[in-house]
C-alpha cells in the first residue's frame, strides 16, 4: 500500500503545482493519473500549443510548461502511478482515506485532492459512417506534435478556438490546409477568425464553409475525402488529403469519481471558497474539475486553489500546529532530498 500526506488524483499543471505548495509544508505527495504520463492535456492533447496567460511567460509551450513543473517538484519526491484511474474511495476508521485504482493498487492518505481537470475525456466525434477505419491511419482527433503534418494535406473540421489555431499554425507546416466548418460563422477568438481569412486571401488556407465532411475514401490509408459545401446548390467537393482532423471538442465526464457521494453540479466538482473542500471533510478538489460562483477554468486559478488547499490540508493533518508563513524568497525552499535553495543572505559591512 502506498501512504502518502496528500494524495492527488490528476498529475496536470493543478496538480503538479499542489506538490510544490505542498512540500513547502514538508507534507509528502503521491500522484494518480489515467495517462501514461505526467501533464494531463498539456502532454496528452497539446504539448506543442502556446500557452499566453501563465504569470513571467509572455509565451510558453504546453508541454514546457509542464517540464518546468516537474523540474520544479523534483526535490520533493513526488510518488506517480500512471495509467492507472481513481477507482474507490474508503473511509478508515482512523479517519483517512484508501484509494484503490482500476489496477488494485491501493493509496492511503488523510488527505485526497481531485485535480482531473475535465475528469475522463473524449473527442467528440462527427458521424461519418467509416470515420473509426482510419484512425491512427491518417484519422486523429489531437495534435501532439506538428511536425507530423510536415507537407503534408491536411484537412481540418470545426469552428472553435483548436481548428481555427491549429489551422494557423499548419499553415506554414504542412504543404496544404483546409477548413471545413459547417456555419459561415466561427465561435472563436475574434483575432483568430481574422487571422484565418487573411491566410486564405493570400492562398495559404482553403476555408470551405458552410459545409460538412460526410465521407472518407482510402485504400488502408487516408487518401480523400468527400465534403458536401451547403448553398443555393449542394456542391459536393472531392478533396485528396494526407490527414483528417476533426477537432469538435472533449465529451469530459467524471468517471468513478462521480460516485464518491461528492455534490456534483453540471459534470464538475462543488466546493467552497475558502480552500476549495469539498462537501466530504478532507476531500478537495481543485482546477478545472471544481465549481464555485465565479469559477474560471484557467491554469493560474488552479494554481491559487492548490496554494490554498494545501494550507487547509496542513491545518487538518496537524491542528494542534501553528503554521507561518515565510516567503520563499526569506525562508528559501528546502526538499526532502536534502536540497536547499535561498537568496544570498545581505552582507552588512560597518563603516569606520
Amino acid at each position: 500500500m502506498i501512504k502518502t500526506d496528500i494524495l492527488i488524483i490528476g498529475a496536470g499543471p493543478t496538480g503538479l503545482f499542489a506538490v510544490f505548495e505542498a512540500g513547502l509544508l514538508q507534507l509528502k505527495c503521491h500522484l494518480i493519473d489515467a495517462l501514461p504520463q505526467a501533464g494531463g492535456q498539456c502532454s496528452e492533447i497539446y504539448p506543442k500549443k502556446p500557452i499566453y496567460d501563465i504569470p513571467g511567460f509572455p509565451e510558453v509551450l504546453a508541454g514546457d510548461l509542464v517540464n518546468n513543473l516537474m523540474e520544479q517538484i523534483k526535490a520533493f519526491q513526488p510518488g506517480f502511478t500512471l495509467g492507472e484511474r481513481a477507482n474507490t474511495i474508503e473511509k478508515l476508521d482512523d479517519g483517512t482515506f484508501l484509494v484503490t485504482t482500476n489496477k488494485g493498487t491501493k493509496h492511503n492518505a488523510p488527505i485526497i485532492a481531485i485535480a482531473g481537470g475535465l475528469g475522463s475525456f473524449e473527442p467528440r466525434k462527427p458521424l461519418i459512417n467509416n470515420l473509426s477505419s482510419f484512425e491512427d491511419k491518417g484519422v486523429a482527433y489531437f495534435i501532439k506534435d506538428p511536425e507530423v503534418y510536415r507537407n503534408k494535406r491536411v484537412l481540418i473540421a470545426g469552428g472553435g478556438d483548436s481548428a481555427l489555431d491549429w489551422s494557423i499554425f499548419l499553415a506554414n507546416v504542412a504543404s496544404e490546409v483546409t477548413l471545413v466548418h459547417r456555419r459561415n460563422e466561427f465561435r472563436g477568438a475574434l483575432d483568430s477568425v481574422e487571422k484565418v481569412q487573411a491566410l486564405k486571401n493570400i492562398g495559404k488556407i482553403n476555408l470551405i464553409t458552410p459545409a460538412e465532411v460526410v465521407e472518407l475514401r482510402g485504400s488502408g490509408k487516408l487518401e480523400a475525402a468527400v465534403i458536401n459545401k451547403s448553398g443555393d446548390q449542394d456542391e459536393e467537393i472531392i478533396k485528396e488529403i494526407d490527414d483528417f482532423i476533426p477537432l469538435f471538442g472533449l465529451s469530459p465526464k467524471l468517471g468513478p469519481i462521480g460516485n464518491w457521494g461528492l455534490e456534483i453540479e453540471k459534470n464538475a466538482i462543488k466546493v467552497n471558497t475558502f480552500d476549495y473542500q469539498t462537501n466530504i471533510p478532507g476531500i478537495y478538489a481543485i482546477g478545472d474539475v471544481n465549481t464555485y460562483p465565479g469559477k474560471l477554468k484557467l491554469i493560474l486559478c488552479g494554481f491559487h486553489e492548490a496554494t490554498l488547499m494545501c494550507q487547509s490540508a496542513y491545518q487538518r493533518i496537524f491542528p494542534d500546529k501553528k503554521y507561518v508563513m515565510k516567503y520563499t524568497t526569506v525562508g528559501g525552499v528546502s526538499g526532502f532530498d536534502g536540497s536547499k535553495k535561498e537568496a544570498p543572505k545581505a552582507v552588512v559591512k560597518s563603516i569606520d
